[in-house]
């Protein structure tokens, strides 16, 4: 049965005979035609599972702080214009709504048609959601999720009963650098409104995804590759350079490793490296410096420039024994490494909220914030409170004039200083 051309032709009896099919799979009796095999192995699993077919289930969705931050920590994020640019157009225009899940299956973001979207919200098909296979039956993202293939469920092709005038396609979205699933794009809405190309449709955006991923990560080698590049060139022994997820980007005196397996919790300092031994960790923008220990690590002091000084080219640069390198900051982190600056014994996450927002109930997105700071600054960052490290040497390049310190911050604590030098001109004009 090619379910696909029968849904073409006339929807309304594709979705009669796929419910026939689904009651007489569930009752035990022989269908008149058998499921489509990526079906039939779908709901084999449910009925050893024990999801119940007539009562959908919805686990609990994620707060709206949760789903941010994991929003923000999926590799997913870097291919949302990608993926709104191949296929949201389309699905709002065909009455169809966009679905972005990670790879448990948990919706993280979803869009398009606006009268589909509340049809999707009445069986709990909305972000935060899990739309795990063993959550809510058969369906786009959560079989897609067990199959590791792309995936269409037409109408009653869903086990669970509520989910029958649905119909979802689903493609999975991987990692290009190790091939492991990263989550799921998908597009959903009513059984008549779906197109027999779709699935291929879906499948071709997902790959562009990944391509996308793809030359991301080249890029972010490039970059790490032209920092590390001069410090390497310093050093004698055994080094490498790697990413934050341990992918090679350059060595010295050593054979090349495509990937250095890391610990979780790397920090800098000493550490056991199964590829390497005993060795150094220092931080980069970008990565690690990892040096294989036969000698002491060179010591020193680290000395961390902070350029406000140019108009929203602000930067920080880090200059220790094995080097130096910059990295570019956003707005957002500009102004709270400003603050660190001006608070040398330490602010905690409320003070910092209260700083920045003038409400120091606000510190789960501090929190967030100065997590990533911490990904290119490291150990030269201390918390509880969060602080510069007291074996740094801090200067604050500041703008000719005051006014044009951070002049997009509406942070208390800036607009004060600005404040301040407004009032200090005026007193000398009197």
């Amino acid at each position: 049965m090619d379910v696909t051309q029968l849904v073409t032709r006339d929807a309304a009896q594709a979705a009669r005979l796929l419910s026939d099919v689904r009651a007489a799979r569930l009752t035990g009796q022989r269908p008149r035609l058998a499921p489509r095999p990526v079906i039939d192995q779908s709901w084999n699993r449910m009925l050893r599972s024990g999801v119940d077919p007539d009562h959908d289930f919805r686990a609990g969705l994620l707060t709206h702080e949760e789903l941010e931050r994991q929003r923000e920590t999926t590799r997913l994020r870097h291919v949302l214009p990608v993926l709104r640019q191949g296929l949201l157009s389309v699905a709002d225009a065909s009455r169809h709504i966009m679905v972005v899940a990670d790879e448990e299956g948990r919706v993280l973001w979803r869009e398009g048609s606006t009268p589909v979207l509340r049809k999707a919200d009445s069986f709990g098909f909305e972000p935060g959601a899990d739309w795990a296979e063993d959550v809510v039956g058969t369906n786009g993202v959560g079989t897609v999720v067990v199959a590791r293939r792309p995936v269409q469920v037409f109408a009653s092709e869903h086990f669970v009963r509520s989910h029958a005038s649905w119909t979802c396609t689903g493609a999975p979205i991987t990692d290009p650098r190790d091939g492991r699933l990263i989550g799921v794009v998908d597009i959903s809405g009513p059984l008549e409104s779906m197109h027999p190309a779709t699935l291929a449709w879906v499948d071709s955006v997902a790959k562009l995804a990944e391509a996308g991923l793809r030359e991301r990560h080249h890029q972010s080698m490039e970059r790490l590759r032209a920092v590390a590049a001069p410090v390497l060139a310093r050093l004698g022994g055994r080094a490498l350079a790697v990413d934050r997820d341990g992918w090679t980007a350059t060595v010295t005196g050593m054979p090349y490793t495509n990937r250095v397996a890391l610990p979780k919790s790397l920090s800098p300092g000493r550490s056991w490296l199964p590829a390497v031994g005993l060795c150094a960790v220092e931080p980069l923008a970008g990565g690690w410096l990892i040096r294989a220990a036969a000698e002491p690590a060179p010591r020193g002091a680290t000395r961390i420039v902070l350029d406000l000084g140019r108009p929203r080219r602000w930067s920080v640069t880090v200059s220790g024994p094995a080097g130096s390198w910059s990295h570019e900051l956003s707005p957002r982190h500009a102004e709270l490494l400003y603050l660190l600056a001006l608070h040398r014994t330490g602010r905690s996450a409320a003070g910092l909220a209260e700083d920045v927002f003038g409400d120091p109930a606000r510190t789960v997105t501090v929190r967030a914030e100065m997590s990533r700071i911490r990904r290119y600054l490291g150990a030269f960052l201390d918390h509880r409170p969060y602080r510069f490290s007291e074996e740094t040497e801090v200067t604050v390049l500041l703008p000719d004039d005051p006014l044009d310190l951070l002049p997009h911050s509406t942070a208390p604590t800036v607009a004060r200083v600005r404040g301040a030098a407004t009032d200090g001109r005026k007193g000398n004009a009197q």
